[in-house]
């Protein structure tokens, strides 16, 4: 059974994240902030700064392409915040996968771009 001091300090926990959540925003858009960018038809990229995704090994190839593009996404999105953490958005995609004992590894890069 959970006692009440428990609760206490779970409930202490939640709520000192949600205190951080502003923080976070706050640093991805300073780390945005620091690029060059400049206009791709209706988005904003980054001039030449690439991220880089690697996926585990992986039974089938588009579950490795899948993995490479979700590495690329959780990262800039933990860098520069959502909306620079769309893989779709991105600008100079570059995605290959090579298959070794059985196993898929793909690996992708790209320029963040924003919608604007």
């Amino acid at each position: 059974m959970i006692s009440l001091k428990s609760y206490g300090l779970m409930a202490a926990g939640i709520a000192c994240l949600f205190l951080l959540v502003p923080a976070i925003s706050a640093q991805a858009k300073e780390n945005a902030e620091y690029w060059p960018k400049t206009r791709v038809g209706g988005k904003v990229c980054f001039r030449s700064h690439e991220h880089y995704g690697e996926s585990p090994p992986w039974p089938s190839k588009r579950g490795a392409k899948a993995a490479a593009i979700r590495k690329w996404e959780n990262f800039t999105t933990w860098e520069y915040g959502k909306r620079w953490g769309r893989y779709s958005n991105a600008t100079g995609r570059r995605l290959s996968c090579s298959k070794a004992k059985g196993s898929w590894v793909c690996k992708t890069s790209a320029r963040p771009c924003r919608r604007g």
